[in-house]
């Protein structure tokens, strides 16, 4: 997600400001002017998220993001006389949602503890469509539909025994 972020600063002017009107009153002979400026930034944001796949992620991902209310003038530096008139933020490009890693058990004490304890760590070498079987395990789809497969058909004999 690429967020513009526009921001304007102008020379201050409130003529509220006593000292700074008799400053421009006594440069008024100067020939001073009232000088706008215009400044293009471009602010990445980088948000990672759990989710059980990238549909999910998406949605998550659509409801989050930036806080518009805190893209305002508080970004901004101003000094020297220089004050920001417009803070302005807009949606430009986003990237494809990308798969990380697998949330696992971490067997570092065993898997036992691990379940027990709730230990999970982020796996990046467990592929995206990997799963995690009823021992814990992280095993390919593949692989489990085979065991879950011979396990059903195991049960199926011997139940007519």
């Amino acid at each position: 997600m690429t967020i513009c972020v526009y921001i304007t600063t102008m020379v201050n002017y409130s003529m509220e400001d006593n000292s700074l009107k008799r400053i421009i009153i006594q440069n008024l002979q100067k020939n001073i002017t009232f000088i706008r400026k215009k400044t293009y930034y471009t602010l990445c944001v980088e948000q990672d998220c759990l989710a059980r796949n990238k549909d999910e992620a998406d949605k998550k991902f659509t409801e989050s993001g930036i806080d518009y209310s805190k893209i305002n003038k508080e970004i901004t530096e101003e000094k020297d006389g220089v004050e920001t008139y417009m803070v302005d933020a807009n949606y430009t490009d986003s990237d494809n949602t990308e798969y990380v890693a697998k949330v696992v058990y971490d067997d570092y004490d065993g898997l036992e503890n691990a379940k027990e304890n709730g230990d999970v760590e982020l796996d990046t070498y467990a592929l995206e469509d990997d799963i995690i079987n009823e021992k814990g395990e992280v095993v390919s789809a593949v692989d489990n539909a085979v065991a879950v497969g011979q396990s059903l058909k195991k049960e199926k004999v011997e139940n007519k025994l």
